[in-house]
């Protein structure tokens, strides 16, 4: 009988033995990965659990196989059992190219408000990366996933509706900044307190309740003052006004270090008699960019706006090894739904080659373990994955890079993992 997760009045996901749990195997190389994944994730739930706990699967259909089967990119019937079923997992889909859906991801998103994707970046020993010390990286994204332009308010220059658009701009509002209005797109770019709230809340819980130093709020305030700029000063706010005993604003613990006269490290947060805070600062995009690469050691939980986030949870993952290794989720912390999914795309032309890495989709099933309170299937695979890749068992993506490697497939490389759990 399907055991079905639900989301208690206390606001903790309620996490039956056997929870019936969606997936899309995805497409391209969705397959081949999900095959490997989801036997290292029926693997480590079993020695984690000795047959007491169980996940089961539920198939439903979405991006390609989807269509080709119902004419649908998206059933209506996989949104019902992603609603219903609270968690789910998926591969990477394909983008329908000219018209109908801008983009499946994106569309889930906003159908289930998950108003967080969440990236976690973090080293693994012997991974290819192109920097001196990469196991400084160790970083968690909330990145704010239905606002900002990807809500995809945009008129194409020429239409009647960025005219309509335009000439309301000029003619009411006096904006004189259409150097040449008659090839002119336009795009707006909703920020809202209450979304840039909800997702700089839900970063500061994570910080205190998994004990990490700090919350950096990344904006380009200083240009978009009144979305992004706005975007911080809400931030700041929040924290002071629900959080005033669990943080520290940068200033605070400034003045807090120079009023205990103690050479405190900006990230020990240690400060005689008072304990544990998570200070929240700020940073602008394009210096954090730069600070990501030369002292990367002085960031832990990062809270910003999608665009943002879209660039900076790429830039990361690159050095710790690649979107192949990166895991993702998409959460609303109000509902308890989530997505889980692979981060990087379908890889078309290495479809059915059984050579690709499973890493990312097997991490985010780490991460949807750990959502669920199954810690110990999740620390299993996340220890089992680091101990094949220090083997240099390893697929082609790593092979290319390593020496004296050992060639996997990406079935041979599930096996190895399993192996070692």
């Amino acid at each position: 009988m399907a055991e079905k997760i639900t989301m208690g009045k206390n606001g903790k996901l309620n996490v039956p033995n056997h929870p019936t749990i969606p997936f899309i195997e995805g497409d391209g190389i969705g397959p081949d990965i999900w095959r490997a994944a989801v036997r290292v994730f029926d693997a480590a739930v079993q020695k984690a659990y000795h047959g007491e706990k169980k996940i089961e699967w539920l198939k439903v259909l979405a991006g390609q196989e989807a269509f080709d089967k119902t004419g649908s990119w998206m059933p209506d019937e996989t949104m019902e059992a992603f609603r219903e079923y609270l968690l789910s997992i998926k591969g990477p889909l394909t983008t329908p190219v000219g018209g109908g859906i801008r983009s499946l991801n994106v569309a889930l998103r906003q159908e289930l408000d998950l108003y967080v994707c969440l990236r976690p970046v973090k080293y693994f020993e012997g991974v290819p990366s192109p920097m001196w010390n990469p196991d400084k990286v160790n970083m968690v994204i909330f990145r704010e996933n239905t606002e900002d332009i990807y809500a995809g308010i945009e008129f194409m220059a020429g239409t009647p509706e960025a005219k309509k658009l335009l000439n309301f701009l000029v003619d009411e509002m006096g904006v004189k900044a259409f150097r040449f209005p008659e090839t002119t797109s336009l795009g707006v770019k909703p920020v809202s307190k209450d979304g840039s709230e909800r997702l700089i809340r839900s970063a500061i819980q994570y910080a205190i309740e998994h004990k990490l130093p700090s919350v950096t709020i990344v904006h380009k305030g200083n240009i978009m003052k009144f979305t992004e700029g706005a975007f911080k000063n809400w931030g700041y706010e929040l924290a002071e006004r629900e959080f005033s005993d669990k943080v520290y604003t940068w200033n605070q613990w400034e003045a807090t270090k120079k009023e205990s006269g103690e050479a405190v490290a900006n990230e020990e947060m240690k400060v005689a008699g008072i304990g544990h805070k998570v200070i929240i600062k700020d940073a602008i995009a394009d210096n954090f960019l730069q600070q990501a690469l030369l002292a990367p050691q002085d960031y832990s939980v990062i809270a910003t706006l999608n665009l943002n986030g879209d660039y900076i949870s790429d830039a990361l993952a690159a050095q710790v090894g690649g979107i192949g290794i990166a895991p993702g989720a998409n959460i609303n912390y109000l509902t308890g739904h989530a997505v889980f999914e692979a981060t990087h795309g379908t890889a078309p032309r290495f479809a059915n080659t059984n050579s690709m890495n499973p890493s990312s989709v097997i991490l985010s099933g780490v991460m949807m373990l750990e959502y669920m309170g199954w810690r110990d299937a999740a620390e299993l695979i996340t220890n089992a994955v680091g101990k094949t890749i220090r083997n240099k068992t390893v697929t082609v993506d790593f092979h290319n890079l390593m020496k004296d490697a050992t060639l996997l497939k990406t079935s041979e490389f599930g096996d190895e993992v399993i192996r070692n759990l």
